[in-house]
Parts: C-alpha cells; structure tokens; sequence
C-alpha cells in the first residue's frame, strides 16, 4: 500500500515537473519577446506587448509555484503519508487557472499585468468586454483556490503527525526548552509556506473578488489603497513562498549527496520562524513611493525588509557551505544546480535589498533594477533548484545518468542568466523604466545584450526539458529503499 502511494505520488510529481518545463520555455520565450521589440530588433504592437508582459509575469511565477509545490510535496511524502488525489486536485486547478487565463490574455485582450490593480480589471472590461477581464480574474482564482486546498490539507496531516503547527515550527524547542533536534527541514519549511502564502492568498482573493463584483455591479467598489495593499501582499508573499518550496530540495538533495543529515536545530528553527513574521511584512516596500502610506508602515517595509534577507538565507547558505566542506561529495547535475542555485537566491537579495532602501526605491523601484533583481534570484535560485531536482527525481526515481549535454547546460545558464540580470541592473542604473513597451535609443543596447542571454538561457533550459522528459520512461524502472511513514 505505501509503494503504491509512492507510486502514485512520484506520476503526480512527474506530470508536474513536466508541465512546469515545457510552460517555463515557453515564458522565457515571452520575456526574449519583449527584449527584442524593446531593443528595436524587432516590432511588435504595444497592444501584444502588453499581453505577453501579463502572461510572462503571471506564468513565471504561477508555474514556479507549481514547480515548487512539487518538491515540497515529493520531500515532505518521504515523512508522512500524503494523499495524493490532493496533489493532482492543485494540478488540475492550476492547469484550469492557466487556461482561463491564457483565453483571457489571447482571446480577450486582457492585458493589465500580473498585478490585476483595482479599478484596471474594470476599465479593461469597458474597452474589451467583461468577458475577458472575468476569465482573467476567475482563473486566478482557480489557481488561489488549489492551493488553498492543498495547504489547507497539508496542514491537517502535519497537525496529526507532529501535534500542531506550532510544534513542526519547532516551538518546544525554541521556547520550551525541549532537546534535541525539530522536525524534518522540509517539514519546518512547508509549515512556514501554509502559514504566509494561504494569508498571502486569501489576501488576493479579497481583491479579486471585489474585482469581479465591480465589473458585474459597478457600484460596488473597494478603495484602491485597501486594494494595491492586499494585492502586494498577495503577490509579494506568493513570489516569496516560490522559493521556500523549492529550497527544500536543497535540503534533502545536499543532505544525501554528502550522507550528512541536515538537522533543524535551534538557529534553523528560529531562522524559519523570524522568515515566517517577516514575509508577512515586507511587501510594503513596493509601495514606499506612495506618499499616502503612513510613515510607520513605510519604516516597517524598509527595517524587515533589511532583515527578511538574513534568517533564512544565511542559514541555508551557511549550511550548504558546512554540509558539503570536506564531505567527498560527487558533483552532478543536481548537486551543482542546487549548490548553485544558493548563490543565485544570495546574489538576488543583495539588490533586492538596496531598493528596498527608502532614498534609493523612490529613483529605481520603477526602473529595470527590479525586474533585475527578481531574475537573479528567481532564474539563478528558483528555477535553478527545479531544474536540478527534475534531474534528480529522474535519477533517484529512474535510471538516469548525467552527459555532456547537461554539463553543458548547466554552464550555458548560468553564464548566460548571469549576463542577463547584469544587463537588467545595469539599464536599471541607466533609468531605463520597466513595464515600458518603447525604449529610449539609450537604453536599447541593454535590452539587446539581455535578449541574446535569454535564447542562450532558452536552449540551456530545453536541453533540461527535453533530458527529463526523456528521462521519464526510466522513472520506477528501479526500487528505492522506502522511508515513508504509513497513514495512522
């Protein structure tokens, strides 16, 4: 019965994964797109720009979610036993999500950004239908609702299994002086993930919500401000969350590639905990230029956003670098990806942080120092993990085994996405704007530099999609020793 869930569990992960690196291909094809019209290499409609610049940032982060999810759960079913029709019930919201999205995008014209801002969904329905703005906001929605449904279960097995979520954040032992090591990391982390992205989510939903009533009945309204808030908070917390899911690969694949366990001790579980409130707070630094804000909430985003930075992240940064010191560990695909994939969330904070700065944000937060920012540590740390653990799901699931096409690749991204970002920050430094369709003469060279990193990102990136797809047909060819725990 617990291989067959097992079994069950690794097809759900695999369609996941599957689904995950094809859409991911597809989206860095959107964000070339837009590099070349931008750099004037080639012409496209601002009207198309505009639909592709939506998708591109809703898609990416939607499906780095899904992605993500897809680790959590593969680790966390190692620990407890995971139903999972749960599983396949978020995937099956997620594809609806973002196929009445992309109608919506494509069919509709609906192009208002990721960020769906109250009142553009209902000044886009004036212009072109309300259909389109509808399906836009129902299916974000959908993907809300899923994984509301799978956190919502999470929490109920990790509640059962361990006695509470306070305990699998590992209270007793910060504050009841319990000894001895906390749950497992990836326990620790998905309890963080349920907490702050089903707020995260609930947060949004409010303001979707509010969206569609308004197209239906104008007179019902939300005030903006309330709105960009939760709409911030929603999406901020939801990027965030990305990367907390994914970084549970880190822990587990480190761990067995150096047979050194990774322990939640005392400073791991405070990390996680401070990452917990602080994750909640700081979105507020996407909203330091409006004057309208009270001041104590603008100090609030710039001080945690300050300190958001350090739990978790020098933990699991510090940690990677002790486990693998002088552990004999064999270097391949997963393992580099992974240990690479740190430096990227690192190198991605650094930015991140120096916008959050109240005297910097007001000149840089609208310009491509963000967008800069964000691919570093997205592309070079959440991508970069997935892409590293779909090679190590087919090798430990399968039969796999790493060539030089993948040593290749792995250099090919991360060369080539570390020109990219440059190139992001730099023009950033130049006061070349984002979410712009036309560029100045000044800042074309830029978007040009940035376009032909991104088709050498692309073919490293379908060299991953086509390596583990083929890699599938390999996947249960052999039995792996079974860790999981069998349903109480």
């Amino acid at each position: 019965m617990v291989t067959k869930a097992r079994s069950i569990n690794n097809k759900g992960v695999a369609l996941a994964l599957m689904v995950t690196s094809v859409i991911l291909v597809l989206m860095m094809i959107f964000g070339v797109m837009m590099l070349l019209n931008q750099g004037n290499v080639v012409k496209i409609s601002p009207q198309f720009f505009y639909k592709i610049m939506t998708i591109h940032g809703t898609g990416m982060i939607g499906i780095a979610a899904l992605g993500g999810s897809a680790i959590m759960w593969y680790f966390l079913s190692k620990h407890i036993y995971l139903n999972s029709k749960v599983f396949f019930a978020n995937l099956l919201f997620s594809l609806i999500g973002v196929v009445m999205i992309l109608i919506a995008i494509f069919g509709f014209n609906f192009s208002d950004g990721w960020t769906f801002l109250f009142p553009l969904p209902a000044y886009s329905a004036n212009l072109y239908g309300k259909l389109g703005a509808l399906l836009f906001l129902f299916g974000m929605l959908a993907l809300g609702i899923g994984y509301l449904v799978m956190y919502f279960y999470l929490a109920a097995r990790l509640t059962k299994e361990y006695g509470g979520l306070h305990k699998t954040l590992g209270w007793e032992h910060i504050f009841g002086g319990k000894k001895g090591y906390g749950p497992p990391p990836a326990a620790v982390a998905t309890t963080m993930v349920i907490i702050t992205n089903s707020i995260a989510i609930l947060a949004g939903a409010y303001v979707l919500v509010a969206s569609i009533l308004n197209i239906i009945n104008p007179a019902i309204t939300i005030d903006p401000m309330l709105a960009k808030h939760l709409t911030y908070a929603f999406g901020h917390i939801f990027a965030n969350c990305t990367i907390y899911m994914a970084v549970i690969a880190v822990y587990e694949v480190l761990s067995k590639y150096t047979e050194r366990p990774w322990k939640s001790n005392k400073a791991f579980l405070i990390a996680w905990n401070c990452s917990t409130l602080f994750t909640l707070m700081i979105y507020t630094h996407h909203l330091l230029m409006d004057f309208a804000v009270p001041k104590w909430m603008l100090i609030v985003g710039q001080v945690f956003s300050y300190a958001n930075g350090l739990p978790v992240m020098v933990v699991t940064a510090y940690g990677a670098l002790m486990i693998v010191f002088r552990s004999a560990i064999k270097w391949d695909f997963a393992s580099s990806m992974m240990f690479l994939a740190m430096f990227g969330w690192v190198a991605g904070a650094v930015p991140a942080i120096i916008d959050s700065t109240i005297v910097v944000n007001h000149v840089m937060h609208n310009t491509k120092w963000v967008p800069g920012h964000f691919h570093t540590y997205m592309g070079m740390g959440v991508i970069a993990m997935i892409f590293g653990f779909m090679y190590y799901f087919n090798k430990t699931e399968g039969t796999q085994k790493q060539n030089s096409y993948d040593k290749f690749a792995i250099f090919t991204y991360f060369i080539f996405f570390t020109g990219l970002a440059g190139s992001f920050l730099y023009a950033g430094k130049l006061s070349a704007p984002r979410r712009w369709a036309e560029h100045l003469p000044q800042w074309t060279a830029t978007d040009q530099v940035g376009a032909l990193c991104g088709i050498f990102i692309i073919a490293a990136s379908l060299i991953f999609t086509i390596r583990f797809i083929a890699g599938l047909k390999t996947v249960g060819s052999k039995s792996t020793p079974d860790t999981l725990k069998s349903a109480s």
